[in-house]
């Protein structure tokens, strides 16, 4: 399997626009969606992406790793928060992608207090429900970092959460040697905890030094 990366520029009246596009995880084939408008400046060359209009926080209402109905806007309101849609299955980018954000999280902590700390929520929504129970998650997520919030629930909920952010998510499928694959857009967006919108993007090739760097930023609602 590998995952495809597309990024096309338009041009929108006077003003010249970067339209950044998905990239799908799962069979390798191209599901790429335009999601966002961004002034073409140096944001479009950082890893983390500030968007002139941030996203409104999916109302979603799921189930956690412990069978609890979980509120995603109660839940992390006014709370520093990124999320990231993928499931336990996927063999490179997902695991990758939050262990990035998990390893950046433990070396942010040697430099800030448990206080500064204490209100991040990092989220991962699985795209793969069936099979992604609150117990494969919870198992799943114990080896990267057990303080992840792992949500499961409905398909088509989940789809439609994450299309109001932007992110394609296909129904699971077979590829031809009958192994199910989640196709799925593989950004992280940040929410601010001043203004509960998504208000930084980050694309699939950020690491672990890049989301140490933006954290101390994030955590604060300030742009990277």
């Amino acid at each position: 399997m590998r995952t495809n990366t597309k990024k096309t520029y338009a041009a929108a009246a006077l003003l010249a626009a970067a339209v950044l596009t998905l990239s799908a995880c799962g069979s390798g084939e191209d599901s790429s969606v335009s999601v966002a408008e961004v002034s073409t400046d140096a944001n479009a060359r950082k890893p983390g992406t500030v968007l002139d209009s941030p996203f409104k926080k999916p109302d979603l209402v799921l189930t956690d790793t412990h069978g609890e109905k979980y509120d995603l806007r109660k839940e992390t309101q006014g709370k520093p928060t990124l999320i990231y849609f993928g499931y336990t299955n996927c063999p490179d980018v997902c695991p990758l992608t939050m262990n990035n954000l998990a390893v950046a999280k433990k070396e942010v902590s040697k430099k800030l207090s448990k206080s500064e700390l204490a209100d991040l929520r990092l989220v991962f929504v699985t795209t793969d429900p069936e099979r992604d129970t609150p117990k494969e998650l919870g198992k799943w997520l114990k080896g990267i970092d057990p303080e992840i919030v792992g949500l499961t629930g409905d398909f088509d909920t989940i789809q439609a959460g994450a299309r109001t952010l932007g992110i394609s998510i296909n129904p699971p499928t077979k590829d031809e040697n009958g192994k199910t694959v989640s196709e799925h857009g593989t950004q992280v967006i940040a929410f601010s905890p001043k203004t509960n919108g998504g208000y930084v993007l980050y694309g699939e090739d950020a690491t672990v030094q890049d989301y140490e760097k933006d954290l101390p930023k994030l955590l604060k609602g300030e742009n990277p």
